[in-house]
């Protein structure tokens, strides 16, 4: 029997997802999986029976990746399950920014009380007039599973697209549509486009993207979108330019003391993915990835970790979390030679500076080869997974 432990509330549609061998647990250092939304896991101490983590959505600042690489703990996250609500805030954002629609729904709020207030809106609207989307040039930043969405709907409501992602990958690819402009510089989504939205990953490479130097190529009366990480970009800067009017309207999903309250921010309790389709098709996702990794070894959208699937395990399978180093696999396959085990299916996969081993074999492992395996130079852990019967 697997135990798991949920940090955050997980949708019950994923958690019933969980066959008889799962079941829940109060004590996390019980738990062989955990479950996890936003709940802050860098100072966690780990059990040594902790195999896996399942992040319900897609960013996973909040666990330490590199820590649980090296104990051979396995990170999921849920990338494109709440694809399509993001999608639909963006949307609404652009909307938003475009037309002072919250300031016409103030003005009516705070004239509630005038008996004339239809007449009194007929002269007060010109004071939130706005412009339309239709026609304008969208510049999105990332063209993953969000990303490409957004340019997809942006399309079908009549803009002109531009597309910037070294990194395309051939899914999104096949899934954008072909009017969209797939530029291989950012200056010319800086340059030339009037609503300019982020959707990629916060790493250090993308903390600032959006910042003076980029702003300053910016055209004037451009509206910038941060629905991704708030880190993405530089909120110093993009006050600076909201006061000088480089720039009219700010939308972030982000509450923080730099921009709420802010003239021309308009800024949202982070929405972007709070939908209950979006919360459902996450804890599905992680449910099915965690379920899949305990009982069979398999692992899909990890973030620490390589992708590597040998289906249902039905033999006995062993599973070696390593650093990826040169003839690592030699060693490994010298012990059961040495065993005279018989190795049935293999397959090796590494990503940056780990590597994730699968063997399949014909005969049950001896514990005292686990113990060898455990004591090579490089290994971080040894798994023997359990068969499905």
């Amino acid at each position: 029997m697997y135990k798991y432990k949920c940090l955050n509330p997980i949708a019950k549609i994923g958690l019933n997802k969980f066959n008889e061998n799962f079941e829940v647990t109060d004590n996390v250092d019980d738990a062989e999986g955990i479950l996890v939304r936003s709940a802050v896991m860098n100072d966690m101490e780990f059990s040594d029976k902790l195999l896996c983590i399942a992040r319900a959505g897609a960013g996973v600042n909040n666990i330490p990746l590199d820590r649980c690489a090296e104990k051979g703990i396995v990170v999921f996250n849920t990338p494109g399950a709440n694809a399509n609500g993001v999608k639909e805030m963006v949307i609404a954002a652009m909307l938003l920014a475009s037309r002072d629609i919250i300031g016409g729904v103030e003005w009516v709020k705070s004239n509630a009380g005038d008996p004339d207030i239809a007449k009194q809106a007929e002269k007060a609207k010109k004071k939130f007039a706005g412009t339309e989307i239709m026609g304008k040039k969208l510049g999105i930043i990332g063209l993953g599973a969000i990303g490409v969405r957004v340019a997809n709907a942006a399309k079908q409501l009549g803009m002109d697209v531009y597309g910037y992602d070294p990194y395309l990958s051939v899914n999104a690819a096949w899934n954008l549509s072909s009017d969209v402009h797939h530029v291989t510089n950012l200056d010319d989504i800086f340059s030339k486009c009037d609503i300019i939205t982020v959707h990629v990953p916060a790493m250090e490479s993308t903390k600032g993207l959006i910042g003076q130097e980029a702003i300053a190529k910016m055209k004037k009366g451009v509206i910038i979108l941060n629905l991704a990480r708030d880190v993405l970009c530089d909120e110093e800067a993009v006050l600076a330019g909201l006061n000088s009017g480089k720039i009219r309207k700010y939308v972030t999903d982000f509450p923080n003391k730099t921009t709420a309250g802010h003239d021309n921010c308009i800024v949202i309790p982070h929405l972007g993915a709070s939908t209950e389709e979006s919360e459902d098709n996450c804890a599905v996702n992680a449910v099915m990835e965690m379920q899949d990794y305990l009982e069979n070894g398999n692992i899909s959208n990890s973030v620490n970790y390589p992708n590597v699937t040998m289906g249902v395990c039905t033999r006995p399978r062993i599973a070696i979390f390593h650093k990826n180093v040169a003839n690592m696999i030699t060693k490994f396959t010298k012990e059961f030679g040495d065993e005279g085990v018989n190795i049935t299916d293999m397959m090796n996969k590494s990503k940056n500076d780990v590597a994730y081993t699968m063997m399949d074999f014909e005969e049950d492992i001896r514990e005292e080869t686990v113990k060898k395996l455990e004591a090579i130079d490089g290994v971080f852990r040894v798994r023997v997974v359990r068969q499905s019967l």
